[in-house]
């Protein structure tokens, strides 16, 4: 009797153990990608931040480009066309780097940002303006949408290494700029992360 208490003291010991065993904990950018880059090597959120941040700088200093401006006078109107995913990963997080270089043009200053996404909803809304519902003092009319000046284009490749259970990711984040009307390319920019793993007989 003894012996069955003690097991079934030492099982739910366990169980209590094994339930109490998860803790979670907030924790800063950088000390999440040190911890992410110990369980993985794919693309995490701070390639992101990286990648985009390097493409910012490298547009600013690009010498056609602010030839360009200086001619233009003014502040672009840009329409970030689509930034591809060409790499062997089809979960690569595309979207949110859409978003993070969206943010990053937006909160520079430097451009004004033709949305895409809001163009079939903006139409409707103007359509309604125009039934007869709205007050013909506010009516928005059709045909005075800003125009873009550049097309921005790109793509996200990724090319893997393998020897020995050593692998390198070299990514490459392609952008390029157009001129709308002369279809002629403004800038082209290119900014990389490497990515070393090592994986052993137990694991990473």
């Amino acid at each position: 009797m003894k012996v069955k208490s003690l097991l079934l003291l030492l099982a739910l010991s366990f169980v209590v153990t094994s339930c109490g065993g998860f803790k979670a904990q907030r924790v800063s950018a950088d000390e999440s990608d040190e911890l992410a880059m110990e369980i993985t090597d794919k693309w995490v959120a701070k390639d992101t931040e990286i990648t985009v941040k390097k493409t910012l700088e490298q547009i600013s200093k690009h010498k056609g480009f602010q030839r360009y401006l200086a001619k233009l006078g003014r502040q672009p109107k840009v329409f970030i066309s689509e930034i591809q995913n060409v790499t062997s990963n089809p979960y690569f997080p595309i979207g949110d780097f859409n978003d993070e270089l969206l943010t990053e043009f937006s909160s520079s200053g430097d451009f004004v940002l033709i949305d895409a996404d809001a163009r079939e909803k903006l139409l409707k809304e103007i359509q309604y303006q125009n039934d007869g519902m709205v007050d013909p003092a506010q009516i928005k009319n059709i045909g005075k949408q800003a125009g873009a000046d550049l097309l921005i284009f790109g793509a996200v490749r990724m090319q893997p290494q393998t020897r020995d259970g050593k692998t390198i990711k070299e990514y490459s984040v392609n952008i390029r700029m157009t001129d709308l009307e002369k279809g002629i390319e403004v800038l082209r920019t290119r900014a990389k992360v490497n990515k070393f793993s090592e994986k052993n007989s137990t694991g990473w």
